[in-house]
């Protein structure tokens, strides 16, 4: 699974069931066919509900690089097929970014499930907060209606900035991804990904 800690606001907004995930439907199905994996680094993110002019709009990012993602103007089919959106919006923010062929597989092969939760850290809850005043600043000085914005775009231009995280300095979000997918892509390709259920040598 994908762990996303959702504040109480977008956690409310979810159709969950008692395990804290979504129903299977036929654009997620893949997804829940996949291997489990025993450590995921793509696993790990924090997300919010914000309302920008008046549009449920989800911000999410990725704890270990400050990786963003901007889901713009939802309705309530979106949020059942939140799994979906999630790789929709991953994968386009990555190509915005540049990602290369390799790191593009190495986010694919690491894809799951959602798993939500209302376990929220303060440090990422501040990005988010951050992101949020950003957004709306762009969307003031552009005179842009948020329905008409690209979240992918918007991401790639969130993860370009640079983040101050405790105890780490400043991180660069598009970078650290990138980075991360580079070292899991050399992973896949020396067969070191840690499958649950893998048959041992």
């Amino acid at each position: 699974m994908i762990n996303l800690n959702a504040t109480h606001k977008l956690f409310g907004k979810q159709p969950l069931n008692d395990d804290g995930q979504f129903a299977i439907t036929k654009r997620s199905e893949w997804l829940y066919q996949q291997p489990v994996l025993n450590i995921n680094p793509l696993s790990g993110w924090h997300g919010n509900l914000v309302i920008l002019q008046r549009r449920n709009c989800v911000l999410l990012v990725h704890d270990a690089t400050r990786f963003s993602l901007v889901l713009p103007a939802l309705t309530k089919a979106d949020f059942a097929e939140l799994n979906d959106r999630f790789v929709d919006a991953l994968m386009n923010t990555l190509l915005e970014c540049g990602a290369e062929e390799a790191q593009m597989s190495a986010a694919h092969n690491h894809l799951r499930p959602l798993q939500v939760d209302t376990r929220c850290n303060r440090s990422e809850q501040g990005t988010l907060n951050q992101m949020k005043f950003e957004i709306e600043c762009s969307l003031s000085h552009n005179e842009a209606n948020i329905a008409d914005v690209t979240g992918y775009r918007v991401g790639a231009w969130l993860a370009d900035t640079p983040r101050t995280v405790k105890g780490r300095g400043y991180l660069w979000p598009q970078k650290a991804m990138l980075e991360l997918l580079t070292e899991l892509s050399t992973q896949d390709s020396a067969g070191t990904v840690s499958n649950e259920g893998a048959d041992l040598p």
